[in-house]
């Protein structure tokens, strides 16, 4: 009876499914960053922003420009990984390495640094809302976000209260003198809803901060402000935030080791060629 020959995979090779692991995972982010750039891209044509750059007052509260920095940092990132590893190209692999690393250090900076100085980002949070408030349909941007996270996010109005209405113009009591019907009033997303509803009453925070107002204010908007909200949101989101954040590092992790196995395989099949 003939010899069975005994084939063993040459150390020498490429993981294939390394490789196609990295490709597959980024080839999504790319196409992530790809449309999140888009998305911030066509937020500031809208607003005809690219012609009117004055009009940045405050560039880093501006939420088409987060996302154009995000969708660009996730693009390159995405860009780097997935065509390092297809094309077996050790200095792409070896900037997705060093850029997952930076990524996972500002990561963990900025949870060291929100632990150390959380008073100062209280203030940095309630100066950038309050500014949010003052510019409130100034911007369809910071409105949309302001309406989702009073809304949708946290059922709050205003930083402390809707007392903080009043630093915009359309809501201030004392814009009922130039014929403002939004004065002393709130905005819809901060009036509480009704699972009956079925058309969003965009009038309901009318008048509701007037004296002589005569419904229960309480029933009619959340008067609970966003800073004391989102303090509660994050207690009861601690766990769920933490476990996030720790699997976020893990991925980031796993990212760097699987680049650099890869460029080890790499460089050990092409010291074999030569």
């Amino acid at each position: 009876m003939p010899g069975i020959r005994k084939y063993r995979r040459d150390t020498t090779e490429v993981s294939c499914c390394l490789k196609y692991v990295i490709f597959g995972v980024n080839i999504l982010f790319w196409f992530l960053g790809l449309i999140i750039l888009a998305v911030g891209v066509w937020a500031w044509t809208e607003k005809d922003t690219f012609n009117n750059l004055s009009r940045l007052t405050n560039i880093a509260l501006d939420p088409a420009f987060i996302l154009i920095c995000v969708g660009t940092i996730t693009f390159i990132i995405g860009f780097t990984g997935c065509v390092g590893a297809l094309r077996e190209n050790t200095c792409l692999l070896a900037c997705y390495a060093v850029f997952l690393a930076l990524l996972l250090l500002a990561e963990m900076t900025a949870g060291i640094l929100f632990f150390v100085f959380k008073d100062w980002i209280k203030q940095q949070a309630t100066s950038g809302f309050q500014t949010f408030i003052t510019h409130y349909r100034e911007d369809p941007d910071q409105q949309n976000l302001i309406d989702w996270i009073q809304e949708d996010w946290l059922q709050c109005c205003g930083v402390e209260g809707p007392k903080d209405w009043d630093r915009n113009a359309y809501f201030n009591c004392s814009s009922g003198a130039v014929g403002s019907r939004e004065a002393c009033g709130v905005p819809f997303s901060c009036c509480r809803t009704k699972p009956s509803d079925i058309i969003r009453n965009k009038q309901c925070g009318y008048d509701v901060r007037k004296p002589t107002y005569s419904l229960d204010i309480a029933k009619i908007i959340h008067d609970k402000g966003c800073l004391e909200a989102a303090e509660e949101w994050f207690d009861h989101n601690l766990l769920i935030v933490a476990t996030s954040a720790v699997c976020a590092a893990f991925a980031h992790i796993l990212g760097i080791c699987f680049a650099q196995n890869l460029r080890a395989d790499i460089f050990a099949q092409k010291a074999k060629w030569h």
